[in-house]
């Protein structure tokens, strides 16, 4: 299995890499098939960010779903720790549902809103707008003109699946959202959770330009 270290805005001492193949020497008991772990160490640079400054990210590439997770501290190492243990966790999880043949509990309640709700935004100049990334997996990060605002953006290759699985892909990455492409309607749809032992589901129509989308309307208390 391949461990691939690469750093943001830091360099990688040959130590700290010896270190992160030791940490996750145990990802290839849970995760046999897996073929890649990518490890990305970013340094934030902000004096307001010192708490979390060094901020880790494992991803790990198998066969099934990506499982991701990350964390951040004052030291790289620490940061290693957290964000392995969430790791490791996560990875128990999967190898347990395999087991269980993806049982789930009967009657998981979802709340499915029939459009997305409108989000009250403040519109930014056009020459301010960050440039959507075009590679898939590179994340591209930009600043809201002269604003202390950094945006991060990452494209991501999109498959269809059920609302089944994009659930467990969400629990999978650790987010509390996760957005895919519904494989029996074909919308652009978006889970998340909500509380307890339920979740949303965000579905999206498109507009063609020019036609009256009145009928994409939901109230602003639609997903709570």
């Amino acid at each position: 299995m391949e461990i691939v270290v690469v750093g943001r805005n830091t360099d990688i001492p040959e130590r700290f890499r010896t270190h992160v193949e030791d940490k996750l020497a145990k990802v290839e008991q849970l995760a046999p098939r897996a073929q890649r772990i990518d490890v990305e160490l970013t340094h934030e640079r902000n004096p307001r960010q010192s708490n979390h400054c060094e901020r880790v990210e494992l991803t790990v590439r198998d066969k099934g779903p990506v499982i991701r997770a990350e964390a951040g501290a004052p030291d790289r190492y620490a940061a290693l720790d957290l964000a392995s243990s969430k790791l490791l966790e996560r990875l128990r999880r999967a190898r347990d549902r395999r087991k269980n043949h993806h049982r789930r509990p009967n009657g998981l309640p979802v709340d499915v809103p029939t459009q997305a709700a409108e989000v009250a935004v403040e519109e930014t100049p056009v020459d301010d707008r960050p440039e959507p990334p075009t590679e898939p997996g590179v994340a591209v990060e930009s600043q809201l003109g002269d604003s202390p605002v950094i945006v991060r953006q990452k494209l991501h290759e999109a498959s269809s699946m059920t609302v089944d699985q994009a659930l467990y892909e969400m629990e999978m990455v650790g987010h509390p959202f996760y957005l895919f492409i519904d494989e029996e309607t074909g919308q652009p749809c978006a889970v998340y959770h909500r509380h307890g032992w339920t979740y949303g589901v965000i579905r999206l129509n498109a507009v063609v330009a020019g036609e009256p989308a009145e009928s994409n309307h939901v109230p602003a208390d639609a997903t709570t």
